[in-house]
């Protein structure tokens, strides 16, 4: 049955294609017949028309003024009007008819009687004409009208306007077309027979030739086509058997190397461009698309240069094609604080010809700061403890030297060497901190605490060392409130002395230091405000970083190392917690140190 339908159904398309060919041809034809037809009508009245016309426009030439020989332009027009069939206007410059083998119309406005278009054309000195409709009693009536310029072609006086039936001529051109079209019914019928006839002949021998390709469509690839000719018919089924193991083989081998493609490009953590010679994206993986910030529509309208230019102007089509002439090319660029590797190369065809380029991009951005950050800490450890090594080797030397007599400077050198030793010990002691913060390594005592008696403690141990400065400590907490959290009282007291210790270092003699903790929400916030030297805008960002410090020479001087407040944001943040610094150079610093409140508050063993 679904043989039958498929043989039906390529029959009925090749006597469709038949019967399409004899129907456009003779259409085209019958339309170029008619035209030609009616063409030569409207020649023919044109004609005529332009030669009867010749002697009465000659008799008008005479008048200086047509207005003033109405009556006598007005017989002629009546006499010479008996013999033809149009009907004859003379309209003047005003638009007033002055005569018509229509007495009726005389004397009238020609803008409601006629076509005024042409009468202007005629009136500039044009033949015209055009043709239009005339309403009768009973039907509209097909006429053509034309007009003719009275005057030499300086000085026209007036139009000569006819206006004939045409309703012979497009009933002449009706009855031809009804004609024409049984002839072409005709000829459609003698065509469909014979056309079924042919398809038959045809469809029958490869019938066996699409129900083999019908089921292989459906996977079945174990069919095989019998031969029983040598012509054509049978050459198409020897081809059709070797296809059959042909594309069995080749698409089980393109199926697996497609998967495999498909599954790389899509998990590449690199991303991948391939674009064509006329500088359009004809493919870039999920990687590629996140990285330049496009999408599938992007790809389809923009040209490669216009999404490429936005980030690198050496990555257009051209600078590519022309630097991998000789071979891949690996480059770097910057974009919007990130850093990109990019290798591209040219691709070619089967014929060695170059079809486009391909481009992997990485994004190295966090490799390069690991890589920079490595080297600027080798370099700052280097460098603080060079100077103590320096210092202790020196003096150490001097006192093995047994240049020193005196008991008095010896035990100085002494002392100075115990200072530096300290300061590497101190230095190392918070590096390994840092190390084990880093790697959550660290061991904590959590547990609930009131942040207002630590803070108190803290502050009673930073007392002394302020005062010498002559400093005021501004208690700004209410000694009475409590604010619990949970907490490693070790980590955090750590945390307020680093702080504390600094506002006291960078702020100047005399200064002041406010000291405030308060509730927030569901958070509880710790904030140190000073008015001391600031922190510059451009380095506010770095205050977290290992080894920076505000003022290098002073901070060395008085034995820092640098990596307090780097610890501190380790500590503060293994607590879920933030500490934030806001700061304007010579205005001082605010410090806020955000923790979570304790959810456990009918607690008793407060600490």
């Amino acid at each position: 049955m679904i043989g039958k339908k498929r043989w039906s159904s390529m029959r009925w398309k090749i006597v469709f294609i038949y019967f399409l060919l004899v129907f456009i041809a003779t259409t085209i034809i019958g339309v170029f017949i008619m035209s030609q037809l009616e063409a030569h009508y409207k020649n023919s009245i044109r004609e005529n028309n332009s030669g009867t016309v010749q002697t009465l426009l000659a008799s008008f030439q005479g008048y200086e003024n047509l207005k003033d020989h109405q009556e006598e332009i007005q017989s002629n027009i009546v006499s010479w009007s008996k013999g033809v069939q149009q009907e004859i206007y003379v309209v003047d410059d005003d638009f007033t008819i002055l005569a018509s083998d229509n007495e009726n119309h005389v004397l009238k406005s020609a803008m409601d009687l006629l076509d005024p278009s042409i009468i202007l054309s005629g009136l500039g000195g044009d033949i015209d004409e055009a043709e239009g409709i005339l309403k009768g009693q009973n039907k509209d009536i097909p006429v053509i009208n034309m007009v003719f310029p009275i005057g030499d072609e300086d000085q026209v006086k007036g139009v000569l306007y006819l206006r004939e039936d045409m309703t012979s001529v497009y009933e002449t051109i009706d009855k031809s077309k009804i004609i024409f079209v049984q002839a072409m019914a005709i000829a459609l019928l003698i065509t469909v027979v014979l056309g079924f006839l042919i398809a038959r002949s045809i469809t029958v021998p490869i019938n066996d030739v699409t129900e083999k390709a019908e089921k292989m469509a459906q996977g079945d690839f174990s069919q095989e086509v019998s031969v029983k000719s040598d012509d054509e018919i049978g050459r198409l089924a020897e081809m059709f058997n070797l296809l059959r193991k042909q594309l069995n083989r080749t698409l089980s081998e393109i199926s697996n190397e497609k998967s495999k493609l498909e599954t790389i490009l899509k998990y590449m953590a690199d991303g991948l461009i391939a674009v064509n010679l006329s500088g359009h994206i004809i493919h870039a993986n999920a990687a590629a698309m996140t990285m330049l910030n496009i999408t599938d529509e992007d790809m389809e309208k923009k040209h490669y240069d216009e999404i490429i230019r936005v980030y690198n102007e050496n990555l257009i089509f051209e600078k590519l094609r022309e630097n991998s002439k000789d071979g891949g090319v690996a480059d770097i660029f910057l974009y919007g604080g990130s850093t990109f590797a990019v290798r591209y190369d040219r691709f070619k065809d089967e014929n060695a010809q170059d079809v486009g380029i391909i481009m992997i991009l990485q994004d190295i951005t966090e490799r390069q700061k690991l890589e920079n950050m490595q080297m600027d800490f080798v370099a700052n450890v280097s460098h603080e403890l060079k100077t103590p090594l320096t210092t202790i080797k020196s003096y150490t030397e001097t006192l093995l030297c047994g240049q020193v007599d005196d008991q008095e400077t010896t035990m100085q050198f002494l002392d100075i060497i115990d200072t530096e030793a300290d300061r590497m010990n101190r230095l190392v002691k918070d590096l390994l901190q840092l190390s084990r913060l880093e790697y959550q390594q660290e061991k904590w005592y959590k547990k609930e605490s009131n942040l207002i008696s630590l803070l108190k403690v803290v502050v009673k141990k930073v007392e002394l060392t302020a005062k010498n400065k002559n400093q005021h400590l501004n208690y700004i907490f209410d000694d009475n409130q409590k604010i619990l959290t949970v907490i490693d009282k070790d980590g955090i007291e750590q945390v307020l002395l680093n702080v504390l210790s600094n506002a006291i270092k960078y702020t100047q003699e005399g200064g002041r230091i406010d000291i405030d903790a308060l509730q927030s929400g569901k958070d509880a916030q710790l904030i140190i405000t000073d008015n001391g030297i600031g922190i510059p805008e451009k380095e506010l960002s770095r205050v977290f970083e290992r080894f920076f410090r505000v003022d290098k020479a002073r901070s060395r001087a008085m034995g820092g190392t640098g990596l307090g407040l780097a610890i501190s944001k380790q500590i503060i943040e293994e607590h879920h917690g933030s500490i934030e610094i806001e700061s304007k150079e010579g205005k001082g610093t605010k410090v806020i140190i955000t923790l979570p409140l304790s959810h456990a508050r009918g607690r008793k063993n407060i600490e």
